[in-house]
């Protein structure tokens, strides 16, 4: 009875996850037929269902042969994130394999088979990935070996390297996740299908990146705590407690959230950054692969921000409130809609005695001025008395349906992966 309670809260759940669930998932992440595949790209899909829970449908809803180029690119970056990931392999090992992974692209034998991670399929089969990445088009294998180059790199540099200033949490989420947003920037304009400035102004796609990984890292300071790794900034974190896991005690509690609001400010200076990029965009399968990621992260941090749970457990945004976004994050101005409605929702938890207060009106005010509400997206949420009791009836009829949505749909809204 506790989810009813909730969805009747949120009629427009009820609503977006019976339309989701009954067809209109596919109007942004159509099917994708595989039977007109060869063996190996048909492998290569199959890998990336099994080690993507959040990316696989949207990067398969792409539009001509750009669909195959970012698999691969996913599959490569994958691959080499299973070698930093797995503790098993010696320093001096791993270091030298993180700077020359990406020239195992063009060596048809290369795989690695004593990775005890839990994605060691694409290290053990990497030859099947690189014989599909050398079947790429030139200028798609040229960004993908560049971007594999520079991140391998940079996630050695971070091996035994905490992220101390705040100019290095730019820098690391740039190697882990802004370089992401810059390779496919340029696979966007390789192929066509964006105008050339997407691939070129670089700026704005690392900042998709960094807004994203930020996000995550903010959310997931419990989880992380737990399993021995650190990626909250000391400078920031070290005004608050004298260790970054001192947060997470109830004594501590007060100041643990001002951190929190502080880190959460810092995220929110890119999504000006994220709107003028999405306002670029002309193909529709692209617009929906960049767009619903970032309405994600928007909703995370608005549900994280002033949040003591973040110290105590899991914050996350409801299902239908995830499947209301995807449904709704296809256009320009039903992002900057979003993005507004979000943002005030933070600016209302504002408290006055915050540290970081001032810095976060300010940042909002900027976002509000580039994301005022001027269409019928921005009063989206507002029903009338009769959809309410319409809702209200479906939702006592229909919530045990509703809780038995499909794996693959729940495994999606939930993730929060880059």
């Amino acid at each position: 009875m506790e989810l009813l309670r909730k969805w009747l809260g949120h009629p427009e759940d009820i609503y977006n996850l019976l339309r989701f669930k009954m067809g209109g998932y596919r109007a942004v992440m159509p099917r994708m037929d595989t039977d007109s595949l060869g063996c190996g790209l048909r492998t290569c899909y199959r890998y990336l269902n099994q080690t993507s829970r959040s990316f696989a449908a949207v990067i398969q809803a792409l539009d001509g042969e750009l669909r195959h180029a970012v698999c691969i690119f996913y599959l490569v970056l994958r691959a080499l994130d299973t070698v930093e990931d797995d503790m098993s392999i010696p320093l001096d090992v791993k270091v030298p394999m993180l700077h020359e992974f990406h020239s195992h692209l063009y060596q048809p034998d290369w795989k690695y088979t004593e990775s005890k991670e839990k994605d060691r399929q694409v290290l053990e089969d990497f030859p099947t990935i690189s014989m599909e990445f050398r079947k790429l088009s030139k200028v798609y294998q040229d960004v993908i070996s560049d971007i594999c180059h520079k991140m391998g790199v940079g996630m050695a540099e971070f091996l035994e390297k905490k992220v101390d200033s705040q100019h290095e949490w730019d820098k690391y989420c740039h190697y882990v996740a802004g370089l992401v947003g810059i390779g496919l920037s340029r696979l966007f304009s390789a192929s066509e299908l964006e105008d050339s400035i997407v691939g070129q102004d670089t700026d704005l796609a690392n900042s998709m990146g960094l807004f994203l990984q930020k996000t995550n890292i903010i959310r997931d300071y419990l989880e992380d705590q737990l399993e021995g790794r650190e990626f909250w900034p000391r400078e920031v974190w070290s005004r608050y407690a004298k260790k970054l896991s001192d947060l997470a005690k109830p004594e501590n509690i007060d100041v643990a959230v001002q951190c929190l609001n502080e880190l959460i400010t810092n995220a929110l200076h890119h999504v000006p950054d994220v709107l003028t990029y999405l306002s670029r965009l002309k193909n529709q399968s692209v617009f929906n692969f960049c767009a619903i990621p970032q309405v994600m992260a928007i909703a995370t941090l608005a549900a994280c921000y002033n949040n003591q749970q973040v110290f105590r457990g899991v914050v996350k945004i409801r299902k239908g409130q995830a499947v209301t976004l995807m449904m709704d994050a296809t256009n320009i101005q039903a992002v900057k809609a979003i993005m507004y409605q979000y943002v005030e929702e933070i600016y209302q938890k504002i408290p006055s005695t915050d540290p970081s207060s001032n810095k976060t009106q300010q940042v909002i005010a900027s976002i509000r001025a580039m994301s005022l509400p001027g269409s019928p997206m921005a009063s989206r949420h507002h029903y009338s008395p009769i959809y309410l009791s319409c809702a209200m009836l479906l939702a006592a009829l229909s919530w045990q349906y509703l809780s038995t949505l499909s794996k693959a749909t729940e495994e999606y809204v939930q993730a929060g992966e880059n």
